[in-house]
């Protein structure tokens, strides 16, 4: 089974890959609530229609996670490929152009929540297993695939759960169809240290200010000290500082993720997302709820970041801290040079005629389960385009051109015979 061999037959099965796509989108999997078990049964069918058994497992009921796995013809390597079911919520739907779940094919685009982040890349991850399923006697090692829920809210019933009850979805390398672009295979993403400040004062009548301090005039100074932690530096490798600075490298990023995304992906950020004060306009506010969100580049803990944070309190006694620990990560990287970056950058320059290169990701993904226990974890995906926006929508030439070059990077791994 050469390559050309599996290109032309997903050639041949177009039309029936873009109607599966389709229909995943229009199985609405909103989190929240993050119900996705429409969204799993068509997943579980479209493997049973391929003569592939699958199971589902449900640590919560309505967030279902469809997993599939099979032994190559002789032993080697596990390889194991994962995606997300849920997505981001649309409200009313205001704003779209059509129906959120709609899975409109015009112009060359489908249309729906869900096409970039990550229905996309997930049932290309489907179509790929599938495919490397049919031919598996040509196969050294084994395949496992992971079609999850609870993504969007942090992985406690998803992939987290999976690998924290179950070695068999650790695999010896992870590959992830998350939005990145075609320029981009990501190695890496930033953490994240979300904490929550509440400042109490004793409050007053809005003339009264000599009475009592404002809890947002202090919480408005505390937001601008905090801004320090913007400035601390990452200690980086050298051969991933020397690589980080490479000028295609940070091209890659910022064709990814927009201009200026190669000056953030190596520095702490910082984004006040919540800031609740006050009851009425004629009363100085006695409390504050301050939420904020802190990015951590690769090379940096948070208690390096909390350590500043610390010491900026000591001028703030009114004021009390709280770490969100469900929603804080630590940065989780692999190496730039895993002979899986060289393998999904030849294959994706063969299919696209672009040749990717190893970016760190801003943005937070399931790869971090599998780097946090040493397990080697790539994301090659579609643009992220409009990604948690309104009328969300793909190419269907890059949905066909990740699910090729997911299928013929795996059969690769994987020492496929041809």
């Amino acid at each position: 089974m050469s390559h050309k061999e599996l290109l032309d037959a997903i050639d041949r099965d177009q039309d029936q890959l873009v109607d599966f796509l389709r229909r995943l989108i229009r199985a609405p999997s909103p989190n929240p609530p993050g119900d996705t078990r429409e969204a799993a049964g068509l997943v579980s069918a479209f493997l049973e229609q391929r003569g592939i058994g699958s199971a589902i497992i449900a640590p919560q009921a309505t967030m279902p996670n469809v997993v599939s796995e099979f032994d190559g013809g002789s032993t080697g390597e596990r390889l194991v490929m994962n995606g997300h079911l849920d997505v981001f919520p649309v409200g009313d739907g205001a704003g779209w152009d059509r129906d959120p779940w709609s899975g409109d094919l015009e112009d060359g685009y489908i249309h729906g929540r869900g096409t970039t982040d990550m229905k996309t890349g997930t049932a290309a991850s489907i179509i790929a297993f599938s495919y490397l399923h049919r031919y598996r006697s040509k196969l050294r090692g084994s395949l496992g695939l992971t079609a999850v829920s609870d993504e969007e809210t942090g992985g406690k019933y998803g992939s987290r759960w999976l690998l924290e009850n179950d070695t068999r979805w650790q695999g010896d390398c992870m590959i992830n169809a998350e939005p990145g672009s075609l320029h981009a295979i990501r190695f890496a993403e930033k953490g994240t240290l979300r904490i929550t400040f509440i400042v109490r004062t004793a409050g007053a009548h809005g003339a009264y200010v000599h009475r009592t301090e404002s809890a947002s005039r202090v919480a408005a100074a505390l937001i601008a000290r905090l801004a320090i932690v913007e400035t601390m530096t990452p200690d980086l490798p050298p051969d991933l500082a020397a690589h980080m600075a490479k000028a295609d490298v940070r091209d890659a990023m910022d064709a990814a993720m927009g201009p200026g995304a190669a000056d953030v992906a190596t520095r702490t950020t910082l984004n006040i997302g919540v800031v609740q004060a006050g009851l009425k306009v004629n009363m100085i506010p006695d409390h504050c709820r301050v939420e904020a969100d802190i990015r951590l580049p690769m090379g940096l803990k948070a208690e390096q970041v909390l350590a500043v944070i610390a010491g900026i309190l000591e001028d703030f006694p009114q004021t009390e801290m709280s770490v969100q620990e469900a929603a804080s990560n630590p940065a989780a990287y692999c190496a730039h040079d895993h002979r899986m970056v060289g393998l999904l950058a030849r294959n994706a320059e063969t299919v696209t005629g672009i040749r990717p290169v190893a970016v760190p990701s801003l943005g937070a993904t399931d790869c971090k389960f599998w780097r946090y226990r040493n397990v080697p974890a790539y994301v090659y995906g579609p643009a992220p385009g409009r990604m948690a926006m309104t009328n969300e929508s793909v190419p269907v030439s890059e949905f066909l051109a990740v699910v090729k070059t997911h299928t013929l990077a795996a059969w690769d791994f994987l020492g496929g015979e041809g």
